[in-house]
């Protein structure tokens, strides 16, 4: 009796096994004991049959808003050209193209995901009992806080993700929930019109663009009405932020003298991909006019090919200015220039622009602002600074942001777009430096701003401590505890940023290297780590000591971008291809016109 009893057991146990390797892998795998059901690990078509499975669809109806936005009557409405260039039929591969993981890396990875979705299932589940409808959770208090107009930021920054993650209960409810949302009241007196552009209506959009559920395009609707009346002004610029009394009756604006040149400059995406849902090119064309004013004077600048860190969009200024930068106040300003090509191509004149806009500020960026910094492994890696052009001319600065890890990513991309080698190892270059800065930070975490030392030579750059020192004593914010090669810290904190991982899984995701995946193993690690607490993730104020006091602080970005990308780092690189999607600076992924074509 014992021998058969043996037997058994052993023939369960390798039945469990034969499960566990040939069925398809879920996130909680089904037991003799369980029968719950749980989303694939897929890609996008795959996981969208589980979503979208009608017996688990809710009856979702929007609510209209207390007041429609469509109404407004006014004073200066936009030109209604140029129309909505037709669809892209061919784009060149962006993707790597994959070969299937052994069953060992495999087994690895799964883990690896699973693990970025227990942190973002507790922060979700955080959120929703201590801050549902609110913009944001205090991390530490677990107090709400509304930051963006009440209209509950982190749940609409967060619908993609949930949906990513098959997380098909929670999904629902959010979406049903976003149906009460009344965007025709505010919290704030003025609404700002960069923030409600890319995380309201880019998360909408994105949400709609993966699960087709009509109440997110309405509510999409919505809330591309409001920012549509930012653009009556006299000049047809839009504001900076929108008056939220003063919209509603259709008076004219008031365009701010001085704005950062990212916040005009980061409509783009949002206002054509509305265009395309909706088959209303208005959208369209008030953001196109928007960018002429770019185009026009791109080469006119102090630094040509770039635009200053702040600009004057009631006097049309774009060219004033001395400061040019690919970090903080101009960063989505650039890198929605490849990406609106990714979205509209070049088929018609209004959409050409944004390819040569491209290609003139990535050959000035690369000339002009990064540079390869001296550091004791003499690694060969590329840092993003700062370009002052004095009477001199220009002068790099080499202090650089976590903010600016966005930009090796977007080279990666625009390498593939336009079929640049020299964009594409640029790309990994400062891919790589921002890894660096990760890994050289006793919590493993880069901080929010630091500068380091520039190579005299880039080609053939070797360590000198005695440079380095020198550097460092010339510098007031040094500290002893920084790492060998880093003169300062200028603003230790790091607030849960996602530039860097960004930029890891684009190469990832377009090299098909797998240090790619190791890197962003290795950084969300200590992330987590760093940023725990027991209600969510909390920003920490000195990446230069381990254990460092965490600030109450987890702005939505932590789950809209952060822990997305790690997830689709370690996810089926099927899930949300970059030839299917482009994402916006919120990593909300608008689905393209048409799957790319195979390059020859």
């Amino acid at each position: 009796m014992a021998r058969f009893r043996l037997r058994h057991i052993a023939f369960c146990a390798l039945l469990v096994l034969a499960l566990y390797h040939f069925l398809p892998h879920e996130d909680a795998l089904p037991t003799l004991l369980s029968t719950q059901r749980v989303a694939p690990n897929g890609g996008t078509h795959a996981l969208g049959k589980y979503m979208n499975d009608p017996k688990h669809i809710p009856h979702i109806v929007a609510v209209a808003s207390s007041f429609a936005w469509n109404t407004v009557k006014m004073a200066y409405p936009p030109p209604l050209t140029p129309k909505l260039p037709p669809p892209v039929t061919t784009r060149p591969r962006i993707q790597h193209d994959f070969s299937k993981d052994s069953r060992a890396r495999s087994s690895v990875q799964e883990q690896r995901r699973r693990e970025v979705k227990r942190v973002f299932e507790k922060n979700w589940a955080s959120y929703k009992a201590h801050a549902w409808m609110k913009d944001a959770l205090k991390p530490i208090s677990a107090r709400p806080v509304d930051q963006f107009s009440g209209w509950a930021a982190t749940l609409v920054d967060s619908l993609d993700t949930l949906w990513m993650m098959g997380m098909r209960d929670e999904f629902y409810e959010a979406v049903a929930a976003v149906a009460t949302i009344d965007f025709g009241n505010s919290t704030s007196a003025t609404v700002n019109t960069f923030e409600t552009c890319i995380r309201y209506l880019g998360g909408l959009l994105a949400a709609y663009d993966l699960s087709g559920h009509e109440v997110l395009r309405r509510k999409a609707v919505e809330v591309g009405d409001l920012l549509y009346a930012g653009f009556n002004t006299e000049n047809n610029m839009p504001v900076d932020f929108i008056g939220f009394k003063l919209a509603k009756t259709g008076e004219a604006l008031p365009v701010e003298e001085t704005v950062v040149s990212a916040s005009p400059g980061t409509i783009t995406l949002e206002f054509s991909r509305l265009s395309q849902v909706t088959g209303d090119s208005k959208y369209y064309a008030a953001v196109s006019h928007v960018m002429d004013v770019f185009h026009e004077h791109q080469n006119e600048t102090q630094l040509p090919g770039m635009w200053p860190m702040t600009v004057s969009m009631k006097r049309r200024d774009v060219v004033s200015g001395y400061q040019f930068t690919v970090a903080g106040n101009a960063d989505s300003l650039y890198e929605y220039l490849p990406k609106a090509h990714a979205l509209l191509g070049s088929t018609d004149a209004s959409s050409a622009k944004y390819e040569a806009m491209s290609r003139a500020f990535m050959d000035t960026a690369m000339e002009n602002l990064f540079f390869r910094p001296m550091v004791p492994g003499n690694e060969d890696i590329l840092i993003s600074g700062n370009c002052d052009v004095l009477d001199d001319g220009p002068r790099l600065d080499p202090e650089s942001e976590h903010l600016t890890c966005f930009i090796g990513g977007l080279f990666a991309l625009g390498g593939r777009l336009f079929e640049n080698k020299e964009y594409l190892e640029t790309g990994a270059r400062l891919a790589l430096g921002c890894a660096y800065a990760y890994e050289s930070f006793p919590t493993g975490v880069m901080p929010e701003r630091y500068n380091m030392v520039i190579c005299p030579d880039r080609q053939n750059c070797k360590w000198d401590e005695e440079i380095w020192a020198t550097e460092s004593a010339k510098r007031k914010e040094y500290l002893e505890r920084l790492p060998k090669g880093f003169t300062t810290a200028k603003d230790p904190r790091y607030i849960l940023r996602p530039e860097a991982i960004e930029s890891i899984f684009v190469l990832w995701r377009v090299t098909g290297n797998n240090e790619f995946r190791e890197i962003a193993w290795q950084m969300f690690q200590a992330v987590a780590s760093a940023t725990e607490t027991e209600i969510a993730n909390a920003a920490i104020s000195d990446v230069s000591v381990v254990g460092s006091e965490k600030i109450d602080y987890m702005e939505s970005f932590w789950m809209a971008e952060t822990l997305k990308y790690f997830y689709l780092v370690f996810a089926d690189p099927e899930l949300i291809s970059l030839d299917d999607f482009v994402l916006n600076t919120e990593a909300h992924p608008f689905k393209l016109s048409k799957p790319a074509m195979p390059a020859s």
